[in-house]
């Protein structure tokens, strides 16, 4: 299975769960010791370790040798270990590659993260990102302990609990926000139309993660609320179509707003029911590394074109939701209304370092059938509705106004 991840909307962006890092954060578990090394680019140094030829590595031996000759901690802290220093330097080395997603998991780090992807599903239940430098929710899940407490998407997450938040990293970010269900967090909130700042307790809880709703208005347009492209939402989407068919309209709006996505396969087999065989979903680009795979459709398409479809997107909308709407956008299945995506298109695998680390690398990143990278900005809407605190407060919903009026004139 694979995920979805990375945004250019947003400077730095993860997916921490607070629900399911794994589920959102654009993985794909490789195997391991699968990877060949010619001889004839390395060269043996160091005790027998094999380093890259083209890259002198005295530096780094010297500063190693320096730092173990002279370095005096400035206080009594706890001894930095050998082990220690190896983990940091693995890390910087990530770090220089300026991808927010390729990232090293030292022993406790990895073990966050495994559990994750086994699914011990405890936290607040929202995804974050930093944009503009500033930690930012992306989406709260629906009916979860971040929504109930009031956090929206958008929202500035200015400290956690006493600690600011300027200069954090996610590592940093998801280790003080998620823990044990029952315990609280204090969350300090900039929001967009608020002249002062928000405090918001969140007080953790195991995270259900809601998956699909529908409702049929009184203009006849079939909704359909996709929360999230889990494992069983293509089986439940079939379903959802068959109530379509079962009432007889013509008129579907699909909203994925605050939907940050999930499966890869989930996006194909949704999209399948729109496309004939054969059209490209989306492709996956390995750069240098090899070459693109395209994820093409299975063919289902049971609609002819007197459907009239819709599409409801905003910043909440990420990865898979992205992928299946640029699919359907770009060929001319469904308009999008709302606001601009998130912006998130690349691939991650995990490559074990050691028994108990882990290095989670970026390896390719997601195009559009036209071929663009979702991670350059995301998707833009055909129709722009913009959706304000204003309009919130008062408990009126512009974008899915106007989707009906598109549907319905």
């Amino acid at each position: 299975m694979k995920f979805f991840s990375q945004n250019s909307v947003f400077t730095i962006v993860v997916i921490i769960l607070l629900v399911v890092a794994a589920f959102f954060s654009g993985l794909f578990v490789g195997k391991e010791n699968d990877t060949e090394i010619s001889t004839s680019s390395i060269s043996i140094l160091n005790g027998g370790t094999l380093q890259p030829s083209v890259v002198d590595f005295s530096p780094l031996w010297k500063a190693w040798n320096a730092i173990n000759e002279k370095f005096v901690p400035a206080t009594t802290t706890d001894p930095v270990t050998d082990e220690d220093k190896l983990y940091g330097t693995i890390q910087g080395l990530a770090r220089s590659l300026n991808d927010p997603y390729t990232v090293f998991l030292p022993p406790e780090d990895s073990e966050i993260f495994e559990d994750d992807i086994r699914g011990n599903f405890e936290g607040v239940g929202m995804e974050i990102g930093i944009r503009d430098n500033i930690l930012t929710v992306i989406a709260p899940l629906k009916d979860n302990p971040a929504e109930r407490a009031g956090i929206r998407a958008g929202d500035k997450v200015i400290k956690i609990d006493d600690t600011t938040t300027e200069g954090m990293t996610i590592d940093k970010a998801v280790k003080l926000i998620r823990g044990e269900g029952g315990t609280t967090v204090n969350l300090t909130i900039l929001r967009e139309g608020e002249s002062e700042l928000l405090e918001i307790s969140v007080v953790r809880d195991v995270i259900q993660i809601p998956t699909i709703e529908t409702e049929l208005t009184e203009d006849g347009v079939f909704v359909i609320k996709l929360f999230n492209f889990s494992a069983i939402s293509p089986n439940l989407f079939r379903e959802v179509l068959r109530e379509f068919v079962e009432l007889g309209t013509d008129k579907m709006l699909l909203d994925l707003r605050g939907n940050p996505g999930g499966f890869l396969e989930a996006a194909i087999d949704i999209a399948s029911w729109y496309l004939p065989t054969g059209k490209v979903v989306v492709t996956e680009d390995f750069g240098e590394n090899g070459k693109p795979r395209i994820h093409r459709s299975k063919g289902y398409n049971i609609f002819n074109e007197n459907l009239k479809m819709a599409i409801l997107i905003n910043q909440g909308s990420a990865s898979a939701s992205e992928i299946l709407a640029g699919a359907l956008q770009q060929h001319g299945k469904a308009t999008l209304v709302g606001d601009r995506t998130f912006g998130k298109g690349s691939v991650q695998e995990l490559v074990r370092i050691t028994p108990n680390t882990s290095l989670k690398v970026t390896i390719a990143r997601w195009l559009t059938p036209n071929g663009a990278s979702i991670s350059d900005g995301g998707l833009t809407p055909d129709v722009e509705v913009k959706f304000t605190t204003e309009d919130f407060e008062a408990g009126e919903d512009p974008q899915f106004d106007r989707v009906i009026e598109i549907l319905t004139k």
